[in-house]
């Protein structure tokens, strides 16, 4: 599962950032089925950030356990960036955690259509500011990977990684300007 991994992967780094700035995290994964969170507790010590990993792979458990919206998965679907974005944000909320972390896409190798192939994903990251600064953000990026369904599910779950420690830096800079 370090086919696809940075030296060192991502998710040491990202424990290492979470710890550094006190911040915790938990994921929604649809496509990835809890591989985030596996990879993130595969790092000694990751209970210092680590809360949970929600699998959320079906409309029901995204409006369940995150609290999708039923119009948003009726209007664009389980892949898409409303989803993702409130997939990130319930994970978030939900748990009470700094950061949530959500993944929704196409492994394949089917399920794919010209507009979303296979190798579709949109990863949500969603901080939580302090209640009053406006500084709560979620943001989404789409992403088009190859490969088989394993290597697909690997790419995505560090891209999500990377997009995580991406956001944390950006915020430890700000807070230190």
């Amino acid at each position: 599962m370090r086919e696809f991994a940075a030296d060192p992967p991502a998710e040491e780094q990202v424990g290492d950032a979470l710890r550094e700035t006190d911040a915790t995290v938990a994921t929604a994964e649809s496509c990835t089925g809890g591989l985030i969170g596996s990879l993130l507790t595969d790092v000694p010590g990751s209970s210092d950030y680590f809360d949970r990993a929600l699998c959320t792979y079906s409309y029901d458990a995204k409006m369940e356990l995150v609290g999708v919206d039923r119009e948003t998965l009726d209007s664009e679907g389980a892949v898409s960036a409303p989803v993702a974005r409130q997939m990130a944000a319930g994970a978030r909320d939900t748990a009470g955690t700094t950061w949530g972390v959500a993944t929704t896409g196409i492994a394949g190798p089917s399920g794919g259509t010209p507009e979303k192939p296979v190798g579709t994903v949109f990863v949500g990251v969603a901080y939580r500011g302090e209640w009053g600064t406006g500084e709560t953000t979620t943001t989404v990026e789409r992403y088009e990977f190859d490969g088989t369904r394993l290597e697909i599910k690997e790419r995505i779950a560090r891209q999500a990684l990377s997009d995580l420690l991406s956001a944390v830096e950006r915020r430890r800079y700000r807070r230190t300007r």
